[in-house]
């Protein structure tokens, strides 16, 4: 994924929760709807959330240091992680509780018609976030399914926005059908219900990015596709075989790659630093996300047995 086309849907879905955010405020006052408040709380952490992906992304770019030599592309996962914290303690905790506060404590809501017409105004701005992102990620989705670019996906902020944007709408029907079945019926209990609908999705949207973003933190390999190119580039010229290798994302677009690799017996000590360089040369060619590799040459003992 290119810097770019990650820090303009998140910009996008800045942009329209702020705005959103302020717009919901301005509606619980009014209403006294414990699901505007509980959308919100979820917008503020959304915005919030995406202010911290812009940072992951800025102190990713950091010089290594002695004390870092590999640089700090995990500062994108670092505060992708965070953002999923946040979004379970600041959007699901917080709508779960007081989905059941107003569920046992119901309390009439006034004006009912205003928070219907910011939540429609907030579904519009929502839907344009979550285009904004969809765009962005057909762009490097490929042929794998959404639910596959989610899992698989080494670059951490098109997901969590993908995700985020995606409960967003989901959360404003929720909050649509509490205030709307709460007018039409004269129980503001359904009010409560649409709450607490808010906080549990948003839980399970928390915890599937937590997993993930936890995974790409501890640090994943290659894709079962990316990891075939780089052995089949590897496999070439006067390398016999890859005797094992490990690969590892140290950011989402470095790609650390160390191989024990068989080359052909008899070769001059300038032939076997030729043979390095090409291979490495190869495999850069095929795959751009690669840059470290270290490649430790050995004779492939199964040919000078046969010999």
């Amino acid at each position: 994924m290119s810097a770019g086309g990650g820090a303009r849907a998140i910009i996008a879905a800045l942009a329209a929760n702020a705005g959103i955010a302020l717009a919901k405020f301005v509606g619980f006052l009014v209403t006294g709807s414990s699901s505007m408040l509980a959308e919100a709380a979820h917008s503020v952490a959304d915005t919030s959330n995406q202010a911290l992906l812009l940072l992951g992304q800025k102190t990713s770019r950091r010089r290594a240091t002695e004390q870092h030599p590999f640089g700090f592309g995990r500062d994108r996962y670092f505060y992708s992680f965070i953002v999923a914290l946040l979004l379970f303690s600041v959007g699901a905790v917080f709508a779960m509780y007081e989905g059941i506060h107003k569920i046992e404590e119901p309390s009439e809501l006034s004006s009912p018609i205003v928070a219907i017409i910011i939540l429609v105004l907030a579904v519009g701005l929502e839907t344009f976030s979550f285009i904004t992102a969809i765009t962005e990620s057909k762009k490097i989705k490929g042929s794998v399914t959404w639910w596959g670019f989610i899992r698989q996906s080494r670059t951490p902020e098109l997901p969590v926005v993908l995700l985020e944007d995606a409960g967003a709408l989901l959360g404003l029907m929720f909050a649509l059908f509490g205030v709307g079945l709460a007018t039409i019926t004269g129980d503001p209990v359904w009010d409560g219900i649409g709450t607490l609908m808010i906080g549990l999705l948003l839980a399970v949207i928390a915890g599937i990015l937590i997993v993930e973003m936890k995974s790409l933190l501890i640090g994943e390999g290659a894709t079962p596709d990316e990891l075939d190119t780089i052995v089949d580039e590897l496999t070439a010229g006067k390398v016999q075989r890859v005797i094992h290798i490990r690969t590892q994302y140290l950011g989402p677009d470095e790609l650390l790659v160390a191989a024990k690799i068989a080359l052909s017996p008899g070769l001059t000590l300038a032939e076997v630093a030729q043979a390095i360089d090409d291979a490495e040369l190869r495999v850069r060619n095929k795959v751009a996300s690669v840059r470290l590799i270290y490649l430790e040459p050995d004779l492939d003992r199964s040919i000078t047995a046969d010999a």
